[in-house]
């Protein structure tokens, strides 16, 4: 099956089908489970830990949405895995652990969290845990040195670039003018090859998208889409959609 047959069959759920108001915390074991109940695709974070395991968290510190404070960076998988999300039971899982409770029945695309460094211990966890996994996943990042590294550890797996118009220093306070620079316009393509491109919605139509779908043939797949209005734009510039806080 080629990839563009799965990544964009059905629409995938923004860190699983997460609700507050049903007590399903984003990137919890819930959440990936009432994904698969819907039959939606799940798009989660991972996050790298003390002892190189990865971890299923958009934050790369504890404490907006879990029990606990500190970097991600600092604490062992065994540690986090006994962290709890706010208001439940449920604890941080790690990739394996997602593996385990999807089983392939849904895609999983992971986004791989980076602090713009140039460390692959990340994508090396990752590519030894996808080694043994049978089920539709795909990686992607923001940042373009993990998306060499995805298609230089990982080229089984497909890649793709996660972007958007503008980066700002504000927003984007790891990286520097040369990386902010590189990351405009996929002038980067060259180098990360990427597979599929997930572009923000509010940013669409733009004309490096519109190359890469309709020039190079890539899946265009938009971010994160909430609103109606949102969801026309969706519909009318993009394969996919990547949602929250509503079921499609």
């Amino acid at each position: 099956m080629r990839v563009q047959d799965w990544l964009t069959a059905r629409p995938v759920a923004h860190r699983g089908l997460h609700d507050r108001s049903r007590g399903i915390v984003e990137n919890m074991p819930g959440a990936a489970q009432a994904a698969i109940d819907g039959n939606f695709a799940i798009e989660c974070d991972i996050q790298l830990t003390a002892d190189g395991e990865a971890m299923v968290h958009h934050d790369d510190g504890l404490g907006r949405l879990t029990e606990g404070a500190g970097p991600l960076l600092g604490l062992t998988a065994r540690a986090l895995k006994e962290v709890r999300f706010k208001d439940t039971s449920e604890r941080m899982m790690s990739l394996a652990d997602l593996c385990i409770l999807v089983r392939g029945r849904v895609p999983i695309i992971v986004e791989v969290k980076s602090h713009f460094d140039g460390d692959r211990k990340l994508v090396k966890r990752m590519a030894k845990v996808l080694k043994s996994y049978a089920g539709p996943v795909a990686g992607m990042s923001f940042d373009p040195d993990q998306v060499v590294a995805l298609r230089e550890l990982i080229p089984e797996v497909p890649r793709g670039i996660v972007a958007q118009s503008s980066y700002m220093e504000a927003d984007w306070p790891e990286t520097t003018p040369a990386q902010r620079s590189g990351m405009r316009y996929l002038k980067h393509a060259w180098r990360t090859r990427p597979q599929f491109v997930a572009y923000w919605v509010n940013d669409l139509p733009a004309p490096a998208p519109w190359i890469a779908r309709h020039l190079f043939g890539l899946p265009l797949l938009t971010w994160t889409v909430r609103t109606a209005d949102q969801r026309a734009r969706a519909g009318r510039y993009a394969d996919q959609m990547i949602f929250e806080g509503f079921r499609p």
